[in-house]
């Protein structure tokens, strides 16, 4: 069955690849406009043997690391005050929603006014970029909690923080990984924008460099870097530990 997906995914891609270069071959477009397959190959190959590419995605993914480890913790810290605290729900759980829809483009002026044209700036937007929907996930998570098992504990006699530790936090796990997941997704994002407008080096400030001479090779070659990045680390760690996590708590069934 998944190589069955695998060479259907293969094929559409040659088929992608095929309908771009029969395009460039009409000359619909001029070469600065859409470069040929070849030529962004050319320009990836060229970027990753001289260093530049792999200097700009280590960086990238420092970049993430840092500020998707923090937005994890702080959105669970702010998603376990939410849920577990019905006055601060009832009146700031609104905004939660609210900086939540703000995109992640929005927060760079500030955090440039902040941190400058600094890496901190690109590691503060990947922060605000994935706090919330974590947040907000952790919130659902323990709202979510069955009341029968609350009841079932504390008619054995748990209560307090023993009852969030043996029962909410299990129960919660669930949605958490969905939340890492989503969290994932949005500091990715947030940290294109974030270093698009950066001077320190990064996937980003590479796809600028490149807008800024006109190499359209190189623009489409790095957007599809971060493109398969995003794909790939998803599919290959998140989506699987996510899965892994819904059969091991039987909400979902082995293919």
């Amino acid at each position: 069955m998944k190589i069955n997906i695998i060479v259907k995914r293969i094929l559409f891609l040659i088929a992608v690849i095929g309908i771009w270069q029969l395009i460039f071959v009409t000359g619909v477009f001029p070469d600065i406009i859409l470069p040929s397959p070849a030529q962004i190959a050319t320009a990836l190959f060229e970027g990753f043997t001289s260093g530049d590419l792999v200097q700009a995605l280590g960086a990238s993914l420092k970049h993430l690391l840092i500020g998707l480890s923090l937005a994890i913790l702080f959105g669970t810290i702010l998603g376990v005050i939410f849920g577990k605290s019905n006055q601060a729900d009832e009146t700031a759980g609104m905004y939660l929603i609210a900086l939540q829809s703000i995109p992640s483009i929005v927060w760079v002026p500030l955090a440039i006014m902040l941190f400058g044209f600094s890496e901190f700036a690109v590691v503060f937007v990947v922060v605000l970029g994935g706090t919330f929907v974590m947040a907000l996930n952790v919130r659902t998570a323990i709202h979510n909690v069955s009341p029968q098992l609350i009841r079932a504990a504390r008619t054995m006699g748990t209560r307090g923080f023993s009852l969030f530790r043996r029962v909410e936090i299990p129960a919660s796990i669930p949605y958490f990984m969905q939340g890492v997941r989503l969290a994932w997704a949005f500091s990715w994002r947030a940290l294109m924008a974030g270093e698009l407008l950066s001077n320190g080096p990064g996937l980003g400030y590479s796809l600028r460099y490149a807008q800024d001479y006109a190499r359209m090779d190189q623009v489409i070659g790095i957007i599809i870097i971060i493109g398969v990045i995003g794909a790939v680390v998803d599919q290959l760690v998140f989506s699987k530990l996510e899965k892994n996590v819904m059969q091991r708590w039987g909400l979902r069934t082995k293919a």
